[in-house]
Order: structure tokens, then sequence, then C-alpha cells
């Protein structure tokens, strides 16, 4: 697995210009969902479209992960991302923020995604908010409380991870097998119909 950076919030470095270029390249999006292949927005999508991205041969990057919720099902409160894959599960990374208009629409359905599936993928939801300009992380768990939803969420220290994940705009949702290889890249709002097709590739793609 290709490693990003796994320590704990307080000890990482400072990242350089690129990832405060990431941050801005995902502040400018403006939480829209845009992506490059010109695919037609799904219902609710605020603006821009939404597509998914088959990736080459790549490999998910480690990070450090804080959790707001879910530590009994992930094991802890700081974890290296490659630790959660080592659970076994194929997991679905959802990137949202907690001021961010498709995240809110797309997340009940998540979570409905999550309660028929929770026992064969790991849903797991990272705030990055404070990198793209929508919300600290007091919004993002005020939105889980508002919601009520109950999936494994929680956020990042680290900068460069927006950067690491070609992260262009919010949500995206990042299917990953347990061996750590990205299946498909999704840039924008999800519907429940998708999300499903998507976890069905993803749980074939896994064996």
């Amino acid at each position: 697995m290709k490693r990003h950076d796994s320590r704990p919030a307080g000890r990482l470095r400072r990242r350089g210009v690129g990832a405060m270029a990431a941050a801005v390249a995902l502040a400018v999006a403006g939480c829209d969902g845009q992506s490059s292949d010109g695919d037609a927005a799904p219902p609710g999508a605020a603006g821009g479209s939404a597509a998914g991205q088959q990736p080459d041969g790549e490999t998910a990057p480690d990070f450090a992960f804080v959790a707001y919720q879910g530590e009994a099902v992930l094991g802890g409160k700081e974890l290296a991302f490659s630790g959660i894959l080592q659970q076994g599960k194929p997991v679905a990374l959802n990137f949202w923020a907690g001021l961010c208009p498709p995240c809110r629409l797309e997340m009940p359905e998540m979570q409905e995604v999550y309660d028929e599936y929770q026992d064969r993928i790991l849903l797991l939801g990272v705030d990055i908010g404070p990198f793209a300009g929508l919300g600290s992380r007091d919004d993002g768990q005020a939105l889980l409380r508002e919601l009520k939803i109950t999936y494994p969420a929680g956020t990042t220290f680290d900068a460069g991870v927006p950067q690491a994940y070609k992260l262009l705009g919010l949500p995206v949702t990042v299917f990953i097998t347990p061996d750590g290889a990205i299946v498909k890249r999704w840039t924008g709002l999800l519907t429940k119909a998708k999300l499903i097709e998507l976890v069905q590739e993803l749980l074939a793609a896994s064996g």
C-alpha cells in the first residue's frame, strides 16, 4: 500500500505549496462535484456534474484518521487508514464537509446503504471541511448529529490528503478493496441506487 502519512495529527509536518494549492482548488470547486467528463448531474446535485473515474492501478494513500464516531467498529479513535484496511473489508471512503450542501443531501441515503451492507463493507466518512473552506470540524460533527448519521466518520489533520486523493470538489467517494486498490472514484452526489451499484462493483472486485 502506498504510504502517505499515518503519524498522529499532532506530529504531522506542515505541507508545502502543493497542499495549499489543493485546498484552494477544493474551495474554488465550491462543493459542486464537478467532473471533467461532463456526465449529467444526478438529481439534487448542487450544480456541476457527477461522474465516476476508473483509476488505473492506483493504490489508496495512507493517512492519519481521527474518529468522530464509530470507534467500536474501527478499533480506536486515532488510526492509520492502512490499519483500517487491515480489518479485511472493502471500504467506501467518503470525503465530505459540514457546510457542503450535496454532502448533506447524500448522507441520509448513505446511512440507508450502510444499514444494509455494514456486514460486508465499511463506509467511512472523512470530514475535510477545514481544508476546503467548507466548515469547521465542529460543523462536521454538528451535521452528523443533525442527520442522525451513525456510520463511522471522522477527520484528518493531514493537509496533504485532498491532493493525495485527487479531490477536485465535494463530495467524493473512493471505492477501495481490502488490499488497498482503488476500484473507482466518484465525484459528486451519490443517490442510493448508484451507491448500491458501486458497492456491488466493489464487492465483486474484492473477491
